[in-house]
């Protein structure tokens, strides 16, 4: 918001006051969620809604003041000075996850810097010669802040020979790398010295009346460079973190515009840092300092904003501290005690928070909730007394957070207010907070019971779940775990739910320019939206999510699979009476009963454990696999050709209705226009809407290992009857499979006896007009899964019923009925 109204103010953004910029700011807020409110009333969302974003805005604002005041009161929040990512481009700095990293290329140097001939006369033995240490940077521009030479103590270090004929001092491991770079004229090594005896020697700024001290640190390897690290404390954390343990300056000569300021070098004075890169490398060289300079490409962090490279820079901000009360150690603790899905997020966000240095919250921008501190102008001393944070809060519930800029610092003081000192002058703090800091506060200021929230105990997380992508790991799901942490012992949240990008179907980000972004407005005007539903469901969201034409088509297929089975159970409970059948039950009955059992425990559990893949993948092989498969093939002669109000036809229907109810509230979180609308065409359903009902639970009474277990025995001989009709079809030798005997011939004792119990049903079983077993022979078909078994499909025997279609010897033999079968006949009259 702010970004676009300094655009809007193009050159005058600098001469308006922050008051009224706040005020722009706020004004163009307004246009967005009218905007916003507009678009919800087209679409149909909430109804009439009537801005609530707005009118919760000011207490939400006092709500984010008052958690940053609980820290600044707890002595967690100080005032420092460090380096931190600085945007010169925005002028302000940034916090860790306001960074993103991008390629660029940067002027690599080789620098000698000269030891002192008397430190080398007195600590090395070394009388009379010229000796330098050389340091490798890739940022040229940080050399005139340069205070110290850092080494490490048990690294070995060689004296050897530039390429300008100078010894030099190099780590011993990479002498050979620097050869073959060309900074050392051969891989010849005269004398080796550790680390640790280096450290205290002085030696001459390349190119500043300076001395350079050499430290230890335990960051130096030899992966890289030459072994030793040039420290500018005032532009990098390890730099400031050494520069700390040394008693260094922080020291940075650079503005806020990231210009150099009093840097000593009049050359560079009053130039843009990345731009002196070039008249220093000249310096270095004049001086002969420069043993090599080159390009080198490099992963640079950038200002998530303006997307440009961005500096590290040693300034007064506010920050959390880390150690403070082991607040560190307290979260670490907590998001070990917290669910991650998946699993590795929390090794993730633990290395960062145990590696992350303290947090800075401020930010030198003009529209955001400011840092709510007043400092005494006398002393400077800063204000911590809870009769003031209350008074700060109580302003900023009324008027919102523009109010510290409306008013003067008087007015967020108790009546006759004074400092230690005995002056009662004061000045605000103009920095705003991180927002981060207000995004990791949300908790707070959302999951209350003024909200219509529950009340829950102290110690319990308000937050059930958290759920975000997966670069929140650094973001708001450590933001909010270091700020709930810090004011109330514990996680904010018990789970935290990570999830992927869309990409595109090879994998690629999907890009306007590369013309591969697809628009779920698009999908859901050519599909439905219950198709896009069923995409996010059916991918696996752990990894970044594919998603093309080709991929939607094929779900479009699953979805029709599941609503075209919806349909068929609709289809047969047209006549269906209502009643309870359960104790009519066949065999085959009870298995589907058993399977649907098993389908609804599994999709609660898939749905308890956030794999919504699972819970698509479950519904379409049941509705495949289980019932299109197998049972509702079989259950077509009972439900076609049995009488209407016959118990075995009953006892079907029962099933397909428990079947239909389970079914569709199990795919109504993900297929919810589908479901909703089965919903309504089910019979005496106990609630107007899908959604007002409950998710469906396994009865233990029909779950039957054993029953399933034969019947995959049975699946399996069917399946292998199937492919000998299908080859047969093929041949025209016949057409529908009604037209077919089939001879099972089984040499396995075990199975022949298992598909025998099943004679009488075997023509139902598998779809054919007779059916005949024999441990007899060779069949015409031989199977290749069951080793016993062989198949022979001849022509059925008799005559085709036109009820059944069955061919049946009884056909022509009933004078009343001569174009039907005994049991269609029994079955009509």
């Amino acid at each position: 918001i702010e970004h676009q109204v300094d655009k809007k103010l193009g050159n005058k953004k600098r001469e308006i006051s922050i008051a009224d910029k706040r005020l722009l700011c706020r004004e163009y807020a307004q246009k967005f969620v009218d905007i916003q409110r507009e678009e919800f009333k087209r679409l149909g969302v909430f109804g009439d809604w009537d801005n609530p974003y707005i009118t919760m805005s000011y207490d939400y604002e006092a709500r984010i003041v008052k958690e940053f005041l609980e820290f600044y009161k707890k002595g967690y929040a100080y005032l420092g000075k460090k380096p931190v990512h600085w945007c010169s481009s925005c002028v302000t700095a940034l916090a860790e996850a306001e960074v993103e990293h991008a390629d660029k290329t940067s002027p690599s140097v080789f620098v000698k810097f000269k030891v002192n001939k008397e430190d080398a006369s007195k600590k090395l033995g070394i009388s009379g010669a010229d000796l330098s240490i050389v340091i490798w940077t890739t940022t040229p521009w940080t050399l005139p802040a340069n205070l110290a030479l850092a080494v490490g103590e048990n690294i070995t270090y060689a004296y050897a020979t530039a390429n300008d004929g100078s010894s030099v001092i190099v780590a011993e491991d990479l002498v050979g790398k620097l050869k073959e770079a060309g900074v050392l004229n051969s891989d010849d090594i005269e004398v080796t010295i550790k680390g640790s005896v280096l450290v205290g020697l002085k030696a001459e700024h390349p190119f500043i009346d300076r001395e350079s001290i050499v430290i230890s640190a335990r960051f130096v390897s030899t992966e890289d460079g030459t072994g030793i690290v040039h420290i500018a404390p005032g532009h990098g954390q390890d730099d400031y973190q050494a520069g700390l343990a040394n008693g260094l300056e922080v020291y940075a000569p650079v503005n806020d515009y990231g210009k150099f300021e009093g840097s000593g070098v009049q050359e560079i004075e009053n130039m843009f840092v990345f731009k002196a890169n070039e008249p220093i490398i000249d310096i270095l060289r004049s001086k002969k300092a420069l043993l090599l300079s080159e390009d080198y490409p490099h992963s640079y962090p950038h200002c998530w904003r303006c997307k440009k490279p961005v500096i590290f820079r040693a300034t007064e901000q506010w920050f959390i501290s880390m150690e403070h009360e082991g607040l560190r150690q307290k979260s670490i603790k907590e998001v070990q005690k917290t669910r991650w899905i998946p699993e590795w997020g929390q090794e993730r966000i633990e290395g960062m928070i145990a590696n992350r240095p303290d947090w800075c919250i401020s930010r030198q921008r003009s529209w955001g909730v400011p840092i709510a501190v007043l400092k005494c102008t006398s002393c400077g001393e800063l204000v911590r007394e809870d009769a003031v944070n209350e008074k700060i809060v109580a302003e900023f519930t009324e008027g919102g957070a523009d109010v510290w800029y409306i008013k003067d610092a008087q007015a967020f003081l108790p009546d006759g207010y004074k400092c230690k000192c005995g002056r009662s002058e004061f000045e605000k703090e103009t920095d705003i907070l991180d927002v981060w800091f207000d995004s990791g506060v949300s908790f707070a200021a959302t999951l209350i019971p003024e909200r219509g929230f529950p009340e829950r105990a102290p110690d319990v997380p308000p937050a059930d779940l958290y759920l975000e992508g997966s670069d929140q790991h650094r973001g708001w799901f450590q933001s909010s775990m270091l700020a709930s942490v810090g004011t109330r012992g514990h996680a904010p949240y018990n789970t935290v739910l990570t999830h992927g990008y869309a990409v595109d179907g090879k994998g690629k980000k999907m890009s306007k320019s590369l013309g591969n972004v697809i628009s779920p407005q698009d999908i859901i005007k050519r599909t439905g939206a219950d198709i896009l539903r069923l995409w996010v469901s059916a991918e696996d969201y752990r990894a970044d999510v594919r998603i093309s034409n080709e991929i939607i088509a094929r779900l479009t297929e699953a979805y029709r699979k599941i609503r075209n089975t919806s349909k068929y159970l609709l289809g047969n409970l047209s006549d269906f009476d209502g009643g309870d059948y359960s104790g009519d039950l066949l065999e085959i009955d009870r298995w589907a009963m058993s399977r649907l059992q098993y389908l609804i425990k599994n999709v609660n559990e898939s749905y308890e454990s956030f794999t919504f893949h699972e819970v698509y993948h479950r519904l379409h092989h049941f509705c495949i696999v289980d019932m299109s498969n197998l049972y509702l093939d079989i259950l077509k002669d009972r439900l076609y050709t049995f009488r209407a109000d016959s118990k075995e036809r009953r006892a079907a229907q029962w099933v397909l209705n428990e079947i239909l109810i389970s079914m569709t509230r199990l795919m109504a979180p993900v297929l919810s226009f589908t479901a909703e609308e089965i919903w309504g065409h089910i019979k005496d359903t106990p609630t107007d809407s899908i959604f007002l009902t409950e998710m469906p639970v396994p009865n233990e009474k029909y779950m039957d290992d054993e029953l399933e277990a034969r019947w995959a025995k049975i699946q399996a001989v069917r399946d292998e009857a199937n492919k000998a009709l299908e080859l047969k079809r093929a041949e025209k030798f016949i057409g529908n499979s009604l037209e077919a005997k089939l001879t099972l011939h089984i040499k396995d004792a075990e199975l022949l006896k298992l598909i025998s119990e099943y004679e009488s049903d075997l023509p139902m079983m598998l779809i054919v007009s007779q059916a005949v077993i024999t441990s007899e022979g060779v069949g015409d078909h031989k199977s290749e899964d069951i080793e016993s078994l062989s198949v022979t499909v001849e022509q059925a025997d008799g005559e085709k019923c036109a009820r059944c279609w069955n061919r049946s010897l009884k056909v022509g033999t009933i004078a009343e009925a001569p174009h039907i079968c005994d049991r269609c006949h029994k079955a009509t009259v």
